[in-house]
């Protein structure tokens, strides 16, 4: 078992994002290829964040809020806020350019944010695929409660559940919220498999951690995660992309040139504006 936790950083107004994937010592688990956590933040009246438009080649974002409320906009004209619990899934394939902000009411009054962004990579047969994007709510998720866990499949499929959610690859991401003193045993269904704890302290394998620590199972481990009072974990995972990917900034694709057809089409303006967020872009990095 690896045990991963990302080092915070402050992107003002006191917001920490922490990356958990890629980590030096790990890269990905299953197709999942970058993974971060932030919050929880309080942010006051008048005050939000804005990541202004960018884009995306070669993989899928999955957004999903534990508190607060965010807008996503993107090229294909989708406007959607999303709540805790709801799952935003944007593939973004041949290329897409999406903008996340806090909707003008959450922001005049003030709101706590907590979340977790993470991407998916595509299998090479599916990565110039449409760009398109799915919501679901979270009343739509598939849900179960017993011996007090209770277990929401987000995306994929584990625990006798899955997701309406349509993937590209076998997947996983579940979130888990155990009573004080509950266990829980972990799915062995996929090839690879994490635990990422997001709220509490939990035990795995004897090894005890709180928020904000992901643990990378090993092959075949066997694992049971028991709850040091109330705690919340996400379970991710799956079977390994079809060979290595390679990422800059926002662009994760399966060879280098892609990568740079996709630095000139976005210097260039193919990804195109998206509808109500014309204005502000995030540039090229140098």
């Amino acid at each position: 078992m690896i045990i991963i936790k990302g080092n915070p950083r402050d992107l003002g107004d006191g917001f920490h994002v922490s990356r958990i994937l890629p980590s030096p010592g790990h890269r990905m688990v299953g197709p999942f290829v970058f993974f971060d956590y932030f919050g929880p933040v309080e942010f006051a009246p008048g005050h939000g964040i804005d990541v202004r438009p960018h884009p995306h080649i070669g993989l899928a974002t999955v957004t999903y809020l534990l508190e607060g409320s965010q807008m996503h906009r993107d090229t294909l004209g989708s406007v959607q806020e999303i709540q805790p619990g709801d799952v935003n899934w944007m593939t973004a394939g041949r290329g897409i350019a999406h903008s996340e902000r806090t909707g003008p009411e959450t922001r005049a009054r003030g709101h706590r944010l907590h979340g977790i962004q993470s991407w998916i990579g595509l299998p090479t047969k599916d990565e110039e695929a449409s760009p398109s994007f799915q919501h679901v709510e979270s009343r739509d998720l598939p849900s179960s409660r017993r011996n007090g866990v209770a277990l929401k499949v987000i995306t994929g499929r584990a625990f006798g559940l899955a997701s309406p959610v349509r993937v590209f690859s076998d997947t996983f991401y579940v979130d888990a919220q155990l009573d004080a003193g509950a266990t829980l045993e972990m799915t062995d269904e996929h090839q690879e498999r994490a635990i990422f704890v997001v709220g509490g302290a939990a035990v795995v394998n004897g090894t005890a951690h709180g928020d904000g620590t992901m643990f990378v199972l090993d092959p075949n481990e066997r694992s049971t995660i028991v709850a040091q009072g109330a705690t919340r974990v996400m379970l991710l995972g799956g079977a390994p992309l079809d060979g290595p990917r390679h990422l800059w900034w926002n662009f994760v694709a399966s060879s280098t040139d892609r990568i740079e057809r996709a630095k000139s089409d976005w210097k260039s303006g193919r990804f195109g504006k998206i509808p109500g967020d014309e204005v502000e872009f995030i540039p090229l990095p140098d």
